[in-house]
């Protein structure tokens, strides 16, 4: 049995055992468990409690598992979870490492801590392998019966998704599992979850292995529900064949034509109305199924559920009675879900030509025999329908049956009721007209779709492509360091000789920026990521940081050399993001970081347009103040004015307006259409003042004038101006601080010396001898530095920020828009 270490030389000599185990040590191996403690193969560490053969069976190490299982390692050990090697490999998909632990003597009915086997695990994943593994575990005695804790049997949780585990689903009933296992939290059967995914293969299955098709849940929901929601019209055929209830009704009142009808599937509802569904059934909020789909603009379903309602009024009245019988289309439903069986038992009493009195086209049975293979079946035909079928079949009285004409259903059903009538029509193509000419082509509309960029290539270190950055995450003993106490030295942190290396997060490297993760996109620069590089959209970590508003990361990546430039699948710059998150700091430094202000999107857009649907003032007065044209017109023929009469309130509309109105008109050609306007004007950035961000030939605390000078000299020479390149490297904390930063001065050979020289692994002399540590200190902001952050954020965001409904501006200017428009209306 497995035992949990608790001593500090127990502890020791197990994470030494684990660590020998990744590394495939095995002489390290045989010699801990020769001469450490006693069974020390199968002692669990005292935080996860997994064991060695845990690790080897999640890394999929054959070698590593037959080794262990030699030196006496028990294959049933369980970690803290209840979690057995078996399961592990069976959640990774081992399926090599599944069969040695099997043939080894794994229990494959040990359940979890939530009352899990092994089979659970094996469904956690469709694919080849997880399908191999359920072989195995199956062919060594695994319960398919089993039943977690809370109650969910395995062939419920297969069938939660048997569109992909179609081939797991069949593999359980055919080992014997139950098609009539429930969910007792919700109540849902297996075929149910079936229909619910909408594997018809599956649902099949099932009704074939017995299941009930009118078993309800808690919330009175049957499988002909749920298909009928999925649409699957294969399903609820398959359904109706087994006897599946029409008119059963859900506890808000639904039927299954209401579920078909909320999602416009025509041909559903015309099949349940036929089946027995009341089209005229009201839920508890006083909707009909027509009603439903009128709301969701359903035009096919709608004209089924009309045509529906006049026949359900018309044989409602005393003394209509409908031709097709509700017992014949149930007899016409079994027969077709089983064509293919009767056909062939039929065919096994078929008559000869010599039998028959007059030779006819067809395959013929005598009465008797067809009624006793219709008993042997236990087809659903009532004894006063029975004379009705063979007066329909034989009419010349001959005592025979046609097995094709029986199978068809056309001889006691009307055609509109046959499965034929369900497979919609053909369309015809529409013939020209007389002497060649054609007729008015429509407007059609083409659909584009969103410039996606691919994944790319792997690294070459097997990682996923340059997009995705590692993340940072700090792992230290806490017990002895955090972010308020962090080692003074690198030595000092030594917790990565006896804590477990993490494993490796990669996330995108735009919802790094999104996130202001600064030290996982430094490292991300360090080791050779570009700085702009774009994900799946085309948006650098320089758009994403504007659009949150983060004026600290985003002059970081402009002082690494992000472009103000690059366009995203819209044709984005960086400034039209800056401008919809409303900062007025982040667009200054964008415009002096040389970024377009006359920029166009993909449908004509400024970063003023940006900005006006922002309704942020300040922004707006800045960027006019630029001089940016208010002129230009997007696709849909607006200029600024328009966007701002739309969009903005009334201190935004004047602003522009005034501008609009002191800017000079373009001219119209001889048609009187505007002509395209010439080159915009030259942008002239306003003066900056102390505090803020210096262009060149400007410093704090110099004289203001000097700036305006510059700013004049860079309208003239019509040249962008450009931000100050700071070698020094920003600081994650704070505010970051343009000023020259004087080197820290350090005594020779003092500790920040040899800190430096061990974290960067130079050598100060010829025959020094230096080392580097496992691991260095991840820069952590103090508790003090989150507090002034978020103390700065309620400055700038406002203190609406820290709550869960808080807006953007852009979102927050939608919403009161909406609000204006409600209360008009």
């Amino acid at each position: 049995m497995a035992v949990t270490a608790e001593s500090r030389l127990e502890t020791l000599q197990v994470y030494k055992l684990l660590q020998c185990v990744r590394q495939e040590d095995t002489t390290q191996i045989t010699k801990l468990c020769t001469q450490g403690i006693p069974m020390l193969i199968n002692y669990r560490d005292p935080r996860d409690g997994e064991c060695a053969l845990h690790l080897a069976a999640q890394s999929n190490n054959e070698g590593m598992m037959k080794f262990l299982l030699k030196l006496g390692a028990f294959p049933n050990v369980q970690d803290f979870k209840g979690r057995t090697p078996l399961m592990k490999a069976a959640d990774y998909g081992h399926d090599k490492t599944v069969e040695i632990l099997a043939k080894t003597g794994a229990d494959t009915t040990v359940r979890d801590s939530e009352g899990k086997d092994v089979l659970f695990y094996c469904l956690s994943t469709a694919t080849k392998r997880h399908q191999r593994c359920l072989d195995i575990v199956l062919a060594h005695g695994a319960n398919v019966n089993n039943v977690t804790e809370s109650g969910k049997p395995v062939l419920i949780m297969a069938c939660e998704s048997a569109a992909e585990n179609e081939t797991m689903c069949l593999m359980l009933l055919e080992k014997g599992a139950d098609p009539n296992a429930l969910n007792t939290l919700t109540g849902r059967s297996a075929l149910c979850e079936a229909c619910s995914s909408g594997n018809v293969k599956v649902i099949k299955a099932l009704l074939q292995k017995g299941a009930n098709p009118n078993i309800l849940d808690k919330k009175q929901h049957s499988a002909l529900h749920f298909a009928a929601q999925m649409g699957a019209l294969d399903a609820v055929k398959s359904l109706a064949a087994y006897g599946a209830d029409c008119s059963n009704m859900d506890a808000d009142g639904n039927n299954a034509l209401h579920f078909a009808a909320e999602g416009g599937f025509g041909m559903i509802c015309k099949y349940l109305a036929q089946r027995g569904a009341n089209p005229k059934q009201k839920n508890s909020d006083g909707f009909t199924p027509r009603l439903l789909a009128r709301e969701k603009s359903f035009k096919e379903a709608g004209k089924e559920l009309r045509k529906a309602e006049r026949v359900f009024a018309k044989y409602s009245k005393p003394g209509m009675k409908n031709p097709n019988d509700p017992s014949l289309l149930s007899l016409y439903d079994w027969t077709f879900e089983r064509s293919e069986r009767i056909r062939e038992i039929l065919m096994r009493s078929v008559m000869s030509q010599e039998e028959v009195e007059d030779p006819m086209k067809g395959n013929f049975v005598t009465r008797q025999v067809f009624d006793n293979i219709m008993n042997q079946l236990q087809a659903p035909i009532p004894d006063d329908m029975r004379k009705r079928l063979h007066d329909v079949h034989d009419k010349d009285r001959k005592g025979v049956v046609e097995i094709d004409e029986f199978l068809s259903g056309k001889k006691y059903i009307s055609k509109t009721c046959l499965m034929s009538a369900f497979e919609g029509k053909k369309k015809k193509g529409k013939k020209g007209k007389k002497g060649g000419k054609k007729g008015k082509k429509g407007k059609f509309k083409i659909p584009v779709p969103i410039c996606t960029e691919k994944d790319g290539p792997r690294r070459a270190d097997g990682g996923p492509p340059h997009r995705y950055v590692e993340r940072q995450i700090l792992w230290t003993d806490t017990n002895r360091f955090n972010r308020d106490h962090p080692p003074r030295h690198p030595l000092q942190d030594d917790s990565a000789w006896y804590l477990q290396i993490p494993e490796k997060q990669y996330m995108n490297i735009t919802d790094a920026a999104r996130h202001g993760d600064i030290e996982t996109l430094k490292r991300a620069f360090e080791t050779g990521t570009e700085v702009d590089t774009r994900d799946k959209y085309f948006k650098t970590p320089l758009m994403a940081a504007c659009a949150e508003g983060d004026i600290e990361l985003t002059n970081y990546l402009l002082s690494a050399g992000a472009s103000v430039e690059a366009r995203d699948n819209f044709k984005w710059t960086p400034l039209h993001h800056a401008c919809h998150s409303g900062q007025l700091d982040v667009v200054k430094a964008l415009m002096l970081a040389g970024s377009d202000g006359n920029a166009i999107t993909w449908n004509g857009a400024t970063p003023l347009m940006r900005a006006i649907e922002s309704c942020k003032p300040d922004v707006v007065k800045y960027l006019l103040d630029c001089n940016v044209s208010v002129t230009v017109e997007n696709k849909k023929e607006k200029t600024a004015v328009d966007v701002a009469r739309d969009w903005a309130d009334g201190e935004v509309y004047r602003l522009v307006k005034e501008k609009f109105d002191a800017a000079p008109k373009p001219k119209k050609d001889k048609k009187g259409k505007r002509k395209s306007p010439g080159p915009p004007k030259p942008l002239t950035i306003p003066p900056i003042p102390q505090g803020h961000l210096t262009a060149p030939g400007t410093a704090t605390g110099e004289n203001d004038h000097q700036g305006e000078g510059d700013a004049i000299k860079n309208q003239e020479n019509q040249q962008p101006p450009q931000v100050e390149q700071v070698s020094a490297a920003l600081s994650p904390r704070g505010t970051t601080d343009f000023k020259d930063l004087a080197p820290l001065k350090k005594k020779k050979n003092s500790v920040l010396d040899v800190a430096e020289e061990f974290t960067s692994g130079t050598q100060s002399k010829e025959n020094e001898i230096t080392f580097t540590p496992r691991k260095t200190w991840t820069e952590q902001k103090t508790t003090q530095d989150l507090l002034n952050a978020k103390q700065e954020k309620r400055i700038r965001f406002g203190h609406e920020v820290d709550f869960d409904d808080f807006e953007k501006p852009l979102k927050k200017n939608i919403t009161a828009r909406v609000k204006e428009f409600q209360d008009k209306n």
